[in-house]
């Protein structure tokens, strides 16, 4: 009877215990909804990029933004740490590399792998305007 009875309490014990990680776990989750026609662009220390934070910070980790690249705005040849994926949303966002040129249109995904080296801008008339995702800290090391 004491075996069960130590048990039974070693069971709810553990029951408690997985529900604080959980409660823990869940803390500061929330539903985050953000318009691009309302959102609010900073400029980048980058000219001709703005950027509106939507979930984690570009600056230390994972992140998501809606980004803006100017009217014919050129990043010129670089690389980036980390993947960076996009979906463009208006305009275009231009994309080369050794394998050749894409022209990136609204509904259209482009996934950069960490280390390739591209080429990438806004179209010359609209820009570009496009989500995208960064799986760790976002920078562009120019390629030599």
């Amino acid at each position: 009877m004491k075996k069960v009875l130590v048990m039974s309490a070693l069971a709810v014990l553990a029951m408690a215990a997985v529900s604080v990680v959980v409660a823990q776990a869940q803390k500061g989750k929330h539903v985050v909804y953000v318009s691009s026609a309302k959102a609010t662009f900073k400029p980048s220390q980058m000219g001709g990029v703005s950027m509106q934070v939507l979930r984690g910070d570009p600056d230390k980790g994972p992140h998501a933004t809606f980004t803006k690249f100017d009217p014919g705005y050129d990043a010129g040849m670089h690389t980036h740490t980390n993947d960076v994926s996009l979906v463009v949303i208006k305009g275009a966002y231009l994309y080369k590399d050794d394998a050749g040129e894409k022209r990136v249109g609204p509904g259209e995904f482009l996934l950069v792998p960490g280390g390739h080296k591209h080429w990438s801008g806004g179209d010359k008339t609209e820009g570009a305007l496009f989500y995208q995702e960064g799986s760790g800290k976002f920078d562009l090391i120019p390629a030599k």
